[in-house]
Order: C-alpha cells, then sequence, then structure tokens
C-alpha cells in the first residue's frame, strides 16, 4: 500500500496560555498542502512492526510517531499480524509542518484498512488523539480546520471545500525545537488572559470564505512567530524577502522555521518559486497548494 502523507500550515495559531498539564490551549486554523511524504506499507505475518525511512533526521524505532501509531494500533486491538513501513521523506524535518504527525495519522488511516479493522474516523481520531495535538487533523481529512484544545479538538471547514490557495514556502536549514518555543513563549506571556487581542479567528475564516486576500493577509496570525525570530533572526530576513517580492500575506507556520507567503495564482506561484528557489542554498523553497 502507498499512501500520500501531506504536510500542514497554521494560517492562525493563537496560544491562550499553559494547562496544569503542561500543555497549552490553543487556537489554530490548519490547512492541509501538497507538500508530502511517501508512505509504503507491507503487511507481515508476524506481529513485528519494522520501520525504515530516507532521511537519518527521523527515529526508525519506537520513539518515532508512525511506529508509535502502529504500536498503538496493533496493541489496542489485539492485532496479530505486523507491518513494514517505509517513509521516503520530502517534508523538512522539525520546520512546523506537522511532517511526522502526518505520518502518524496516515499509518493509522492505512493501518486500519491494510488490518481490516473497519474503524469509523471518530474512532481513528481518537486514537490519534493519544499520539499527538496535530495527528487528528490529518485523520478528518479536511482541506481546512479549525482546531482548539492543544489542537486535537478538530472542526471541519467544509465552506472551505472549494477553496485552493497557493503558496511560496520557505524553509531555512535549522532546527527548531517546538518545546523551547513555548517555553520562551510562557517567559514573556506570564498571564497571557490579561493582553488585550488583535487578532480574531473568525475574521481569518470570513476572509478565506469570501476569497478576500487583502483581509486574509490582515488576519494571519502566530503567537510564536516573534518567539522563534528572536531566537533565529534569518526567519525575518526570509519574511523581509518574500515582501520585497511583492507578497502581502506571509506568515511563520506552527513554532517554526517554515515561511510562507500566499500567492493569487499557480503562474505567480511559478514565477516566484524560479526566482527564490536559487537565492539562498540555506533555504529549501517550494511552491505548493491546498489539497
Amino acid at each position: 500500500m502507498i499512501i500520500n502523507s501531506y504536510a500542514k500550515l497554521n494560517l492562525y495559531l493563537e496560544v491562550l496560555g499553559k494547562r496544569p498539564d503542561n500543555y497549552h490551549d490553543l487556537k489554530t486554523v490548519f490547512e492541509r498542502i501538497s507538500l508530502s511524504d511517501k508512505i509504503f506499507l507491507k503487511l507481515r505475518k508476524d506481529k513485528e512492526i519494522m520501520l525504515s525511512s530516507s532521511s537519518a533526521q527521523i527515529p526508525n524505532d519506537s520513539t518515532n510517531l508512525a511506529y508509535r501509531s502502529a504500536k498503538l494500533l496493533q496493541d489496542t486491538f489485539k492485532v496479530n499480524k505486523g507491518v513494514e513501513i517505509r517513509i521516503d521523506k520530502r517534508i523538512p524535518v522539525g520546520a512546523g509542518l506537522g511532517g511526522g504527525s502526518g505520518n502518524a495519522a496516515y499509518v493509522l488511516m492505512g493501518l486500519n484498512k491494510l488490518w481490516k479493522l473497519g474503524l469509523t474516523r471518530e474512532k481513528l481520531a481518537l486514537l490519534a488523539k493519544k499520539i499527538g495535538a496535530d495527528v487528528p487533523f490529518f485523520i478528518y481529512d479536511a482541506k481546512f480546520a479549525l482546531a482548539q484544545g492543544v489542537g486535537e479538538k478538530v472542526k471541519p471547514l467544509p465552506k472551505l471545500d472549494s477553496l485552493r490557495l497557493w503558496h511560496i514556502l520557505i524553509v531555512p536549514r535549522i532546527h527548531v525545537p517546538t518545546p523551547l518555543i513555548f517555553r520562551k513563549w510562557d517567559k514573556i506571556n506570564p498571564k497571557p488572559g490579561l493582553t488585550t487581542r488583535e487578532y480574531d479567528v473568525t475574521l481569518l475564516i470570513s476572509a478565506l470564505e469570501k476569497k478576500d486576500f487583502i483581509a486574509l493577509g490582515a488576519s494571519l496570525f502566530n503567537s510564536l512567530e516573534a518567539v522563534t525570530i528572536k531566537l533565529h533572526p534569518e526567519l525575518k530576513r526570509i519574511k523581509e524577502r518574500l515582501a520585497k517580492a511583492g507578497l502581502k500575506s506571509i506568515l511563520m507556520s506552527g513554532s517554526g522555521p517554515a515561511v510562507f507567503g500566499i500567492v493569487s495564482s499557480r503562474k505567480e506561484a511559478v514565477s516566484l518559486y524560479n526566482r527564490l528557489r536559487g537565492v539562498d542554498d540555506f533555504w529549501q523553497v517550494f511552491m505548493v497548494k491546498t489539497v
């Protein structure tokens, strides 16, 4: 079985505060994009779970989210079969694009078919929550979704099913540990509920529904962006380069370091991609769309 494991962008990411369990309550809008890994699943008659990948940056053992999702499914439903999982990585690792979370979700969905478990989407989403906050989004097979809680409470946005956005995506070759970014955010925002909010997720969703690109640019928001940019000024340079190229809607995804800009058409995306991809060897440049 061969599966496309897609990446995501956060068009909106508001950190509401730290919870007693040390996780953070969020409000975010996910977009599923065409940048993807390839996952190959092969049934084993024994109970072994074997994992390999094309990238030295991800573990091939039980700490890998895709392995954990297979093991969770196997243990929960007493499956007496195994699987060989091969991940061909194209999504940059640790970039704020949900590559590992997507791998976990698509392995869950693939094994549901391969092992003939017949689980509903809702049951798979409940399992996905145990693996990671971003994993349930991919289970819902939605182009766009609003997520709350730690990211696990997912509400697909079907009014946006006909919308397709084009993006230029730039990922600098730096590693940004998500826990570190949240720790830095906590220091800057000890009592986040007392700060006045300039942004509203309903304005962003409304702009998407109306295909209002001016309002969309003004509604993009990421609570973590300023924190990551302070640690990695390279991101500011990327944003400035995209702005210089004429983009008005620019944002960092997740905890970074991926930065994306929204463009008006495929033609504009191709033109900008060809201009930007050779600018800096330190940058990976992609042209992606909603999928």
